[in-house]
């Protein structure tokens, strides 16, 4: 068979852009959890599905995210922001910047609970007083987690729109690259520069502006400071109000765990990681590229080869996780997930990301009795302009 013959019969990556169901690839590569995909953009890459073997990938530094940016290398999908801003978590690290980003993230942080359940009741009680139905991703799940970030990073509230206005580009999956892209990076960038000197700000911003003046700092210039105030935002907000947004979507699938949670609210926790484990926003692969031959379950993965871990896969697998498709809160190694990463590039907001989950769902759980979708599940319209597998509209009554 001819190389170009074999390029052709490759199977298309991703699979499926709804997210109310396991696609149906999934349980057949479980005969085969490292299978060569076409992705997005042409190129060939192996797509790992087992947890074992995506546990694997993540934890071992020789399957780099940095060099997935790296010129000339095969591409799931186009970058869509600076290729030096990838592996942002690192850069931030090497500039010395982690532990005030940490201390910024953590949900002990005083006052900010507090904040959180005052946000989450004042958004909802709004919708309440509207009536239903209502769209509970724009009136709710999208704002309360721009406000968080905007909180976080001490800038105005009413700055969210324009900020998430360049989500769906920098977010976009594209066989090519988004003239729009490097126009909105700009447009934040500009914008977070300015509030540096605003002396307004507060928060996250603020404690970066003040390194300024600290000679321990004088490599850092307004440009990386600022980049830790766009991405921050961007990959903060699309992260969290994408899960939660799945989060309520499977509660309204599994009327069981409503009744159950609302009978015993000290199993939101539980219930928060069994909703991670199942959920199904992520759509594309983890990416990693091989910075040397390695032996990756049957398959010899060489030098230069991009790599894709599909969360799904791992979390759906049954040999690490009993009757994967059953939601148990009980399941004793929920946690174990890989929704949050893994390895050096494991999440460092998961802390942050389950409180806000949590608080949020006990918030509806109080306030909106009876929730459910106004429209059946095929009417909703799922978000393909990009793979995330997030509605459109979430139409709700209760």
């Amino acid at each position: 068979m001819s190389v170009d013959t074999l390029h052709e019969n490759l199977i298309d990556f991703p699979f499926d852009w709804r997210g109310d169901r396991l696609p149906a690839e999934i349980e057949a590569l479980r005969a085969e959890p490292v299978k060569k995909v076409r992705t997005i953009a042409g190129d060939e890459a192996w797509l790992v599905s087992s947890y074992a073997l995506c546990k694997q990938v993540l934890e071992d530094p020789r399957f780099s995210l940095k060099e997935t940016s790296a010129p000339g290398v095969p591409r799931q999908y186009a970058l869509t922001i600076p290729p030096e801003v990838v592996n942002n978590m690192g850069n931030i690290t090497g500039a010395g910047l982690r532990k005030a980003v940490l201390k910024a993230i953590n949900p002990k942080s005083e006052g900010l609970v507090d904040w959180m359940r005052e946000h989450a009741a004042e958004l909802i009680d709004g919708i309440v007083a509207k009536g239903a139905p209502a769209d509970l991703r724009a009136e709710f799940t999208n704002p309360y987690s721009e406000a968080l970030h905007c909180r976080i990073l001490g800038i105005p509230f009413e700055d969210a729109p324009k900020l998430s206005a360049s989500l769906d580009i920098a977010f976009m999956n594209s066989a090519c690259p988004v003239t729009g892209a490097k126009l909105n990076w700009d447009r934040d960038m500009a914008y977070m520069v300015d509030r540096l000197d605003d002396p307004a700000t507060y928060g996250l911003m603020a404690e970066l502006a003040a390194l300024r003046e600290d000679p321990d700092y004088a490599h850092l210039t307004d440009e990386m400071l600022a980049t830790v105030g766009v991405t921050f935002f961007g990959a903060g907000v699309i992260s969290t109000m994408g899960f939660l947004t799945m989060a309520v979507f499977s509660l309204l699938q599994h009327p069981e765990l409503v009744a159950e949670l609302q009978a015993d609210r000290s199993k939101i926790p539980a219930a928060i990681d069994e909703l991670l484990r199942i959920n199904l926003s992520i759509a594309d692969g983890l990416p990693r590229l091989a910075t040397e031959d390695m032996q990756l379950g049957d398959v010899l993965v060489k030098q230069g080869e991009l790599v894709l871990v599909l969360v799904e896969g791992a979390n759906f697998d049954p040999d690490a996780f009993e009757n994967p498709n059953e939601v148990d809160l009980e399941r004793p190694n929920n946690h174990a997930h890989l929704s949050f990463g893994g390895g050096g590039h494991y999440c460092p907001a998961t802390a942050l990301g389950k409180k806000h989950a949590e608080i949020a769902i006990e918030t509806l759980l109080d306030r909106m009795p009876g929730l459910a979708l106004a429209v059946p599940v095929d009417q909703l319209v799922w978000r393909t302009r990009f793979m995330k597998r997030i509605p459109e509209r979430m139409p709700v009554m209760w």
